[in-house]
């Protein structure tokens, strides 16, 4: 390994992540051991870095990704021939094709072929591009078993070319604790995340008006922390309007850093029953800070939640509902899973994260 070059490609790093800039952003600081070359708009101290171009991110739009794609095919090669990288790691899936580069790459998950809309350009990356990413790569990581299945499921990719590492969290941020900034009046059940159909939000406000219709309690309420979206949230809010708990549903489209802490630790239960996630940071987070959780039995969440939460069909209202009936109910239930998710959440940290990477990218140096 002593002659051999290990090239990064940070190329599509915010200055503060978001999204996949979280992974990439925690996890190369744990790949010191191998004296990488960082490809990156932003110096790092304490790295080599390689200026690259800062138009090629998420914060341009989608002129940022085609710039970066374009980048990716013409430029990156040049780079690593003229840093003679022996090999080139992408926190994305996304590397040169048909350039001598060897590649390892990370896959988040396969969301866009799993729920294909034809106008999305995410699905035709994925259709198109991605499996040539994939065939060339002298190695895959994926950030979960389910997401593991889904490259072999759809790109007959041999399951020994791809190794799962799970993801960790802001261990200093997501704990116990108690916060200084104001509470909200009424207990609550919290959803975190989009808006997107297979986050499942429109069953999870059919399961709530149920919950509601039930115990004739009103004074509960359901938070739905994270972005809108023009698409889907008027669509969701029309529903609870017609299922009659339209007061009862708040949608809080940015939530800063302290305040996810906050709605977290003070929730009755985090309810996350996506259709389908590659990892599922949301559960983690919960956990960690002691919420209970309740997540859907299908893709990597039960890999995230283990035994620490109640897991239930998504496609399912009546079990969504009566998992949220079952936890405000019983009091024994949810101290016995606020410290499940305790114990469980101690299991993943960025640090490990960090050192399954390194001896994956060792493998290939």
């Amino acid at each position: 390994m002593a002659d051999s070059h290990l090239l990064i490609n940070l190329s599509f790093l915010l200055a503060q992540p978001t999204g996949l800039s979280v992974y990439a952003s925690n996890v190369f600081p744990h790949l010191k051991s191998l004296n990488p070359t960082l490809l990156t708009s932003h110096m790092v101290a304490n790295f080599a870095c390689q200026t690259v171009p800062n138009n090629l991110t998420p914060a341009q739009g989608s002129r940022g990704h085609f710039n970066r794609l374009v980048w990716t095919q013409f430029q990156l090669p040049k780079l690593c021939q003229q840093l003679k990288a022996s090999l080139l790691f992408s926190p994305i899936p996304e590397a040169p094709l048909w350039s001598g580069c060897r590649t390892v790459v990370m896959v988040h998950d396969l969301i866009p072929l799993r729920f294909p809309h034809w106008k999305s350009p995410l699905t035709s990356y994925c259709k198109f591009y991605l499996p040539l990413v994939l065939g060339q790569a002298e190695h895959i990581l994926c950030n979960s078993q389910a997401t593991a299945d889904d490259v072999v499921d759809y790109f007959q990719i041999p399951a020994s070319k791809i190794t799962p590492i799970a993801l960790g969290y802001d261990r200093e941020h997501f704990q116990l604790g108690e916060d200084n900034l104001p509470s909200r009046e009424k207990p609550y059940f919290l959803f975190v995340g989009r808006h997107d159909p297979h986050k499942n939000v429109a069953r999870l406000i059919e399961a709530f008006a149920r919950f509601i219709q039930t115990t004739n309690n009103r004074d509960v309420e359901l938070i739905l922390a994270g972005p809108t979206d023009r698409r889907y949230t008027p669509k969701l809010m029309t529903l609870a309007e017609q299922l009659g708990i339209g007061p009862l549903v708040h949608c809080l489209d940015y939530v800063s850093y302290d305040q996810l802490r906050q709605l977290y630790r003070q929730a009755i239960a985090l309810v996350f029953p996506s259709l389908w996630e590659g990892f599922g940071f949301p559960v983690l987070e919960a956990m960690a800070c002691g919420t209970v959780v309740i997540t859907s039995s299908v893709s990597s969440l039960p890999e995230v939640a283990g035994d620490a939460a109640l897991l239930v069909d998504p496609f399912n209202v009546g079990e969504i509902y009566q998992a949220m009936e079952q936890v405000w109910k019983d009091d024994s239930l949810r101290q016995q899973l606020q410290q499940q998710g305790l114990a469980r959440a101690g299991a993943f940290s960025w640090e490990k994260t960090g050192h399954l990477t390194t001896d994956a990218l060792a493998n290939y140096l």
